[in-house]
């Protein structure tokens, strides 16, 4: 079976392109395609700790099977600075995921519309104590593509279940100092009730469902903060 495989970043350098077709016998994984470059690249051997491969645009597991036409992707550590995550709704609806501050305005003026009397934003902002302890920064790091998609999935189900017109979320991601804000939820609606309803519903799922976390940084030391799953979430015991 044909696959074609691509190389980003520093692979692209290791391997000396940035795509190729490789023919595989039927019942290869994602595994074999790395074996295969990495018994021509040694390089890829010793950075085999930190490459990720991907199949169709997912992240696969080594082991995972590949079909005739397949896409994989083998992709180096990601470095900052990389570009938003941003998911459309045709309906107007807007998700994001950001390395930059949140932008209110924009977001608010994004979704309202002529028939919208209420506009509801809340925002999660870094305080300067927790339980006692005095804080003095926050770190946020998500699983991305598996956060945007959750975000949109969430937004969607509520401004289904509620009577409101358009919803945006926003993450941020990386250091955040106190005062600054994190995470944004907006709702636009006829009328100011199941704005707000669906603007805390909203903030409500996406701390459960979604796969962000959160390190604090205090004056006498840091913590991941543990949080809890959604009683859906397949949990593994």
């Amino acid at each position: 079976m044909q696959i074609r495989v691509l190389f980003f970043g520093q692979l692209k350098d290791v391997c000396g392109r940035a795509e190729d077709g490789l023919d595989l016998p039927a019942g290869s994984s994602v595994r074999d395609v790395f074996d295969h470059y990495a018994a021509s690249f040694p390089k890829l051997s010793e950075m085999a700790k930190s490459i990720v491969l991907a199949r169709n645009h997912e992240f696969a597991a080594p082991g995972e099977l590949l079909a005739e036409g397949d896409e994989v992707a083998m992709l180096p550590p990601v470095s900052g600075g990389a570009p938003d995550l941003v998911i459309e709704d045709p309906a107007g609806h807007f998700f994001s995921i950001t390395r930059g501050p949140i932008d209110v305005r924009a977001a608010e003026n994004r979704i309202l519309q002529g028939i919208d009397g209420a506009v509801v934003t809340f925002q999660g902002v870094v305080r300067n104590n927790t339980k006692g302890r005095e804080t003095l920064r926050l770190d946020y790091e998500c699983y991305e593509q598996m956060a945007i998609r959750q975000m949109a999935g969430i937004g969607r189900e509520i401004a289904g279940q509620f009577a409101v017109s358009r919803i945006a979320m926003i993450h941020r991601l990386g250091t955040m100092e106190i005062g600054e804000a994190s995470v944004a939820i907006f709702v636009a609606s006829p009328h100011r009730r199941p704005a707000f309803d669906a603007a805390l519903e909203g903030i409500n799922r996406l701390k459960r469902q979604v796969p962000i976390w959160k390190k604090e940084y205090f004056a006498d030391g840091e913590v991941w903060v543990e949080g809890e799953w959604d009683d859906h979430a397949p949990k593994m015991g």
